[in-house]
């Protein structure tokens, strides 16, 4: 999220109501339409009338309002939401205020989610799942087409675990808790398998899903690429699909519920299906041994190119990075990376984007054997604990905060009935 020139006034002090209006660029009554929404806090002023706002709350929302081009609260489009979840300055991101990357270098996927859902560090912690609830999946999604996506597995896999689960509406943190480490473990298990690895299950997450994936025998340097792929996805601020969870929760709709509609929205080819359509170009520049013709060819078709550039990053996405960095060293992902450099410098003439997480995706798919839906695969059970992250927090929210109003533009009332 890159920032402006600093907001005037200091961070440390309380503002009065015509302050907060003013750095806004707003009315004093929005003021107090955001404080409505969950979005600011105030505070009475000891023995007057008034309220006073802490400055850097309302510098932080006139950041977020101005980056998204945001309006009143009445407007439909303001949809900031206030978290201690992830953090995203210039070509940095945070968990809960540590570098996100470094996160993901040093502990596993299942350390990291529960690092955003607790606040602790768990070193060794794995999740697993009730066979009951994991064979009730697993007869779900077998009953599906055989050419069922990813996503529609998944979604068709939570619904039937919340199904088998009769104390899913227990919103507390303990219960919901509880349904994570259990869930995410129950999506990979209902996945059909591709490789039947016979080795004992050491209980990590990375083994398993890659069974789901790829028919190869993995080495522990592509697995490591895995756990680390799922460790830097599992959470990117106020995505589409998280907002959509958040939405859910607010509502109070269970975990499992959160988690569908977070897959529901995760199936647009502009989000979890992006990895797939960089996958894809990666193997026609890998057939043609040039990008010049396949970036031509999306240009004059209108496209964007698939793996290039994100709006939240002027420089290179972190998350490409670091996983450009760990694919560099397994020999078999050189000449997609090549690829992926070439489709870089290629697309560099028309417009300078940097490499996005869609494109270290593809290297790392479409070098493991693995096909084009892999990428949203792992997008998908990735992320599915930053969601629940968002449920757990929007579930300490006022219900039913996540309401805009829509701006009516039909025709001007009253109107006559119509006629038959």
């Amino acid at each position: 999220m890159r920032d402006q020139d600093p907001l005037p006034g200091p961070a440390d002090h309380r503002l009065s109501t015509k302050e907060a209006a003013e750095l806004l660029g707003v009315k004093p009554e929005t003021v107090y339409a955001y404080v409505s929404r969950g979005q600011l806090s105030s505070r009475r002023v000891p023995g007057g009338r008034g309220s006073t706002f802490d400055a850097k709350e309302v510098e932080t929302l006139a950041r977020r309002n101005r980056r998204e081009g945001s309006g009143s609260p009445g407007s439909g489009g303001d949809l900031s939401v206030r978290t201690r979840i992830t953090f995203i300055d210039r070509d940095r991101y945070y968990f809960r205020g540590v570098d996100a990357t470094e996160l993901a270098a040093r502990h596993s996927y299942e350390e990291i989610a529960e690092w955003l859902w607790t606040g602790r560090m768990q070193p060794g912690v794995t999740f697993t799942a009730p066979e009951a609830t994991v064979d009730t999946a697993r007869r779900a999604v077998d009953a599906l087409p055989e050419h069922t996506g990813p996503t529609d597995r998944l979604r068709v896999a939570a619904i039937a675990a919340a199904a088998a689960d009769p104390l899913r509406f227990d919103l507390s943190e303990e219960a919901v808790l509880g349904t994570a480490r259990t869930l995410i473990p129950t999506l990979v298990a209902a996945l059909p398998p591709v490789l039947h690895d016979h080795r004992r299950d050491d209980g990590r997450l990375a083994p398993r899903l890659w069974s789901r994936l790829s028919g190869r025998k993995p080495d522990e340097a592509s697995l490591r690429v895995l756990d680390t792929a799922l460790g830097l996805l599992v959470d990117h601020d106020l995505a589409a699909s998280t907002l959509a969870v958040r939405v859910a929760a607010s509502a109070r709709a269970h975990a499992y519920a959160a988690v569908s509609a977070g897959l529901g929205v995760l199936e647009g080819p502009l989000h979890g299906a992006a990895s797939g359509l960089a996958h894809k170009l990666l193997l026609d520049v890998l057939e043609l041994g040039d990008a010049a013709p396949v970036i031509a060819e999306e240009l004059r078709a209108g496209r964007r190119i698939p793996g290039l550039g994100h709006r939240l990053y002027p420089g290179e996405d972190p998350r490409a990075r670091a996983l450009f960095a760990l694919l560099e060293e397994i020999p078999r992902a050189e000449p997609a990376l090549l690829a992926a450099r070439d489709i870089v410098a290629t697309a560099a003439r028309h417009a300078p984007l940097h490499a996005n997480v869609d494109l270290a995706l593809a290297v790392f798919t479409a070098s493991s054997g693995m096909p084009a839906t892999a990428g949203e695969t792992v997008f998908a059970v990735a992320r599915t604990a930053g969601w629940i992250a968002h449920a757990l927090e929007e579930y300490g929210e006022r219900p039913l905060r996540m309401r805009p109003s829509g701006t009516y533009v039909g025709p001007k009332p009253p109107q006559p009935l119509p006629e038959h």
